[in-house]
């Protein structure tokens, strides 16, 4: 998945607290926050799980591919393509469109359609206040700062990385433990793990 679990639940916090002050009222801050964690969890993983499919599809057609000298690699992509358009799954990795950002301008604002419907059907929990479309356009805005941050996180901690008296090739198991180590750091640093019932009230 394109973020870890820990900087979803961190944005799904914010998220909601930084609504909480205009743009929602709150009845149950917690079932919020866990709803729009798990609304937002699900569109992430949503082109993993589509990935998975290929791979399977492709698994039962590899006989074939094999005797006519398909390639893999292309086949996986118009394959993805297919169920992609298909299914309604936009791709969550701005860099592979040339955006240079981590996640896609589509993806943000699909995430914004996700959440903003997830609020609404919280009835019991979440009152608008003012009309659903500029809710979900301030939900764009925050996730947009929000994701923004994450990236000065990533450029922080693989600096740190690039910086040891030796290299480390990206990777390798000694990357992926310094990444996670300094991944963690950085992230008490911005203060995203705070409990979530002191950035609601």
């Amino acid at each position: 998945m394109l973020y870890s679990r820990d900087y979803i639940s961190y944005v799904s916090r914010e998220a909601v607290a930084r609504l909480a002050k205009e743009q929602i009222k709150l009845g149950s801050p917690e079932i919020v926050v866990e709803k729009v964690r798990e609304a937002m969890t699900n569109e992430l993983a949503a082109e993993d799980k589509l990935n998975e499919e290929v791979r399977t599809l492709l698994e039962r057609y590899a006989g074939e591919m094999r005797e006519t000298g398909a390639s893999y690699q292309e086949s996986f992509k118009g394959v993805k393509r297919q169920l992609m358009k298909e299914q309604g799954v936009v791709p969550a990795a701005g860099r592979d469109s040339g955006e240079g950002s981590r996640i896609s301008r589509d993806k943000v604002v699909k995430l914004s359609h996700v959440l903003v419907n997830t609020l609404a059907n919280l009835r019991k929990e979440v009152e608008l206040r003012f009309e659903k479309n500029d809710v979900r356009l301030e939900i764009i805005h925050l996730l947009t700062a929000l994701f923004r941050d994450e990236e000065k996180i990533d450029r922080a901690v693989r600096h740190k990385i690039l910086s040891q008296k030796r290299v480390i090739t990206e990777g390798g198991q000694e990357w992926d433990i310094l990444y996670r180590k300094y991944y963690s750091e950085e992230m008490k640093k911005l203060g995203a793990t705070r409990p979530a019932a002191t950035r609601l009230t």
